[in-house]
């Protein structure tokens, strides 16, 4: 139990007369990346919900790094964080200033000095005394995830992180996501792209209709499907691979 950063067993949960959760098992180990696969209105953010403490469940048990996100749920917030759909920035403020004010919150030493390590980290120095209203998408993205690291949280939850973003900046994301999870931090992650998943997951969990239907690794999940049919064919890149060679050939001329 000790490896293990989130467990759950039975998980329901209903609004009026929608059941949206029907009994939900999961379980990551630490330092691991487990992507959450399901289409709108799966039920993948309720489920975010519990686990971050924002929603109860109706039943079932849930436990966030050995603590029952109901009985504790104190010690559940202070060793997580969560990056939502859409950025959580406050525009009026500079990237530093919002960083500043995260640190502050977190009761971290020296807020300043954290805000200049974490802006180094994530590639914002530039734009580091800039209002975040003059921000790219995938900038307010990473200065986004920068937030949600500051104080160093054992597990980030990552509700479609790349949701609006353009293949530039969803790359750029996924280099971030992995970069955690290299230095040990726990990733749970919830997406519709299925590339994403491929990318990023040690571990990919489908939810359908509010209960998991497969789970596994890449490999394992391959092996639910029949054998593909071998056919010699010349392999056509795709529209990602397109667009990031004609703009990197832009950048060098």
């Amino acid at each position: 139990m000790q490896n293990i950063a989130i467990q759950t067993q039975g998980l329901q949960k209903s609004f009026k007369q929608l059941h949206v959760l029907k009994g939900v098992d999961i379980l990551v180990e630490k330092g691991t990346i487990f992507a959450l696969l399901g289409s709108n209105g799966a039920g993948k953010t309720t489920i975010v919900k519990i686990l971050t403490t924002l929603l109860r469940q109706d039943s079932g048990t849930a436990s966030v790094n050995g603590f029952d996100v109901t009985s504790k749920p104190d010690a559940v917030r202070q060793s997580i964080s969560l990056t939502g759909q859409f950025a959580a920035v406050d525009e009026i403020l500079t990237g530093r200033e919002n960083l500043v004010m995260i640190a502050s919150l977190r009761h971290l030493i020296n807020p300043r000095q954290v805000a200049a390590e974490v802006l180094k980290r994530f590639g914002l120095n530039d734009a580091a005394d800039r209002k975040v209203s003059t921000y790219s998408g995938g900038m307010r993205r990473r200065l986004d995830l920068a937030m949600s690291l500051v104080g160093k949280p054992q597990l980030i939850f990552l509700d479609e992180p790349t949701t609006g973003l353009d293949p530039e900046a969803r790359i750029e994301v996924w280099k971030i996501v992995k970069e955690l999870a290299d230095g040990g931090t726990t990733v749970f992650l919830t997406t519709q792209y299925l590339d994403e998943a491929e990318q990023l997951a040690d571990r990919i969990a489908i939810l359908h209709e509010g209960r998991i239907i497969a789970n596994g690794t890449l490999a394992e999940l391959k092996q639910l499907f029949p054998p593909a049919k071998v056919e010699y064919v010349e392999k056509q890149p795709t529209l990602e691979e397109i667009f990031l060679s004609i703009v990197s050939r832009k950048e060098e001329n």
